[in-house]
């Protein structure tokens, strides 16, 4: 696959040319398959759900030795422990976590019968590496409309307050696309914007997760984590999902695989699960 035919990282002026629909689109599902109402009708208030089993211990430690083999590769190749992206385009046990019939049910409960698996991003912190991820909106960086994303928080070393669990601002995905300002370098901040004063928008609610486990929010819930103070590492994988019916600009359809139904426009590219490990 040519990763260089769409955008990677798209620029400012790139997202602000498109017309973008980012408004928050409640779940309608009267008959869920396995999250329960109550879940549901927690995501549509709150922004959320958490957390959700997906991974036996003996699984995850598995997976946990795949990906520490694969930072190990990263890291001597020059890369970071935050630049493994777009890891099911590369990495075929990454393609199937993607597509894991479990994660893959809880996440057709909140977005319907056709869904497309497109983002994976590993997030991995070290101890003592000094960055946080400042409050930011997933929607603001990804040229999707409408906005019927998700992301799937899935936990590979257990998470915790010490060692810079997940944060949420409960219920300000309502609020819409929000005004954020470039990150500075007195920011240490693994992405390039911060949203400030989150607290004007909710509740601050952390995110704790076991190993194993994972958390779904909505991509225009405020949310982020502070710097690792511990000794554990905190490891987390990225998994990005949206409707079919969402339109893809800049070429970011290409990342797409069909998780779950069909596209009936034929948008996204349904890549094939790549050999390399």
């Amino acid at each position: 696959m040519n990763t260089k035919s769409f955008s990677i990282v798209p620029t400012e002026s790139e997202l602000q040319a498109l017309d973008r629909d980012l408004r928050f689109y409640p779940t309608t599902n009267p008959h869920p398959k396995v999250l329960t109402k109550e879940q549901i009708e927690h995501f549509n208030r709150a922004g959320y759900v958490t957390p959700l089993s997906v991974y036996s211990p003996s699984e995850i430690a598995e997976i946990r030795g795949y990906f520490d083999g694969l930072l190990e590769r990263v890291i001597q190749a020059g890369g970071d422990s935050y630049s493994i992206s777009s890891a099911h385009m590369k990495y075929g046990p990454v393609y199937d976590i993607l597509t894991n019939a479990k994660i893959v049910d809880y996440v057709s409960d909140l977005l319907g019968d056709n869904v497309i698996g497109w983002g994976s991003h590993f997030f991995c912190k070290l101890p003592g590496d000094g960055k946080s991820v400042a409050w930011h909106q997933d929607a603001s960086y990804w040229p999707l409309s409408p906005s019927k994303a998700v992301t799937v928080w899935l936990a590979i070393d257990d998470a915790d307050e010490e060692n810079a669990c997940m944060k949420f601002i409960a219920g300000s995905h309502h609020h819409g696309h929000m005004t954020y300002r470039p990150s500075s370098s007195d920011d240490h901040n693994v992405l390039n914007q911060t949203i400030d004063n989150p607290e004007q928008f909710g509740e601050i609610v952390w995110n704790p997760l076991p190993a194993g486990s994972a958390s779904i929010h909505a991509d225009l819930l405020l949310h982020g984590s502070e710097v690792n103070r511990s000794n554990r590492r905190r490891c987390a994988l990225t998994l990005r999902y949206c409707a079919a019916e969402v339109h893809a600009a800049l070429g970011w359809n290409e990342k797409g695989v069909y998780v779950k139904g069909v596209d009936p426009r034929g948008h996204w590219t349904n890549l094939p699960r790549p050999t390399a490990s």
